[in-house]
């Protein structure tokens, strides 16, 4: 899947975010190295600390699923119907990418028209291990 394919796929996510609290609709598109896609939106909850972000929900949903190779994920966010400014993750999703991604693990993040994209190294250059 193309990374503008994984950008409109993450966009199309933010329908089901629960975001009453910050209005802030996140919205991930998560890639597996079989070709896989699973989604996730972020789901707030008065107990700020309860509040999963997108990036989690579709890593959490792959994984308990079975799968443990990913490639790429996309995310958008935004308090409006403008999808066109970078959301990065968060350092829990980082964390959580870390996990289960290698360090070459691609991050799509839309810009305007344009698709930014760094490497899990790039933004969690480093990550706890415990081995």
């Amino acid at each position: 899947m193309e990374k503008k394919e994984l950008i409109k796929t993450a966009k199309d996510a933010t329908k089901s975010a629960y975001s009453p609290y910050s209005h802030f609709r996140v919205g991930a598109a998560l890639l597996c190295k079989d070709g896989t896609v699973y989604t996730g939106c972020n789901i707030e909850n008065s107990s700020f600390d309860v509040t999963c972000c997108a990036e989690r929900v579709a890593l959490f949903k792959a994984v308990s699923d079975g799968k443990r190779c990913f490639t790429d994920i996309a995310i958008v966010g935004s308090s409006s119907d403008d999808f066109n400014k970078p959301c990065s993750p968060c350092g829990v999703c980082r964390q959580a990418f870390s996990e289960f991604c290698d360090a070459d693990f691609k991050i799509h993040l839309s810009n305007g028209g344009e698709i930014i994209t760094y490497t899990l190294n790039d933004i969690l250059p480093h990550s706890f291990k415990l081995n």
